[in-house]
């Protein structure tokens, strides 16, 4: 059973993840507004705004949009990933009206950018779901001993 921390998205002496990740996401949109010609906002509330809607829509309408375009995504080795990135980016500019796209190649690499900030971002902050563990075996000191003659696996031929 979870405890009311985990239930509720908060991490343990961390404070809400949500904000969290809301925070990360804004500064790839950040960057991305600074880096990529043809993004652009109006005021920091507009940022603000256009990083909430692109965390929801990233989290409700992507998988369905990756789902539904499987067959796409294996054809094109995975790229039509960054198509379906550059899509969603392309409407929060579309509705948020205090930022800016210009275009689909302007979506197309501010997503790249924002992909590659918030991945960044959460792999330092240690939000990342990726988790790389090496176990090593445990080795008993003293001699090798050899099993005796007879326990050994049995082959019929």
């Amino acid at each position: 059973m979870l405890d009311p921390q985990q239930r509720f998205g908060f991490e343990r002496g961390s404070g809400p993840a949500f904000l969290q990740r809301w925070a990360v996401t804004t500064v790839g949109v950040l960057v991305a507004a600074h880096v990529v010609r043809g993004l652009s906002y109006d005021s920091f509330g507009g940022l603000l705004v256009a990083s909430l809607l692109l965390g929801a829509l990233n989290a409700f309408l992507r998988p369905l949009l990756l789902l539904f375009s499987l067959p796409l995504i294996v054809a094109s080795f995975g790229l039509w990933v960054l198509v379906i990135n550059a899509l969603l980016l392309y409407l929060v500019g579309a509705v948020v009206k205090s930022f800016h796209v210009a275009g689909f190649w302007p979506a197309f690499w501010g997503s790249v950018v924002i992909s590659l900030v918030t991945l960044f971002g959460h792999l330092a902050l240690g939000m990342s779901r990726f988790r790389a563990t090496i176990v090593r075996p445990s080795v008993e000191p003293g001699p090798r001993r050899r099993p005796p003659p007879g326990d050994g696996p049995v082959i019929d031929v």
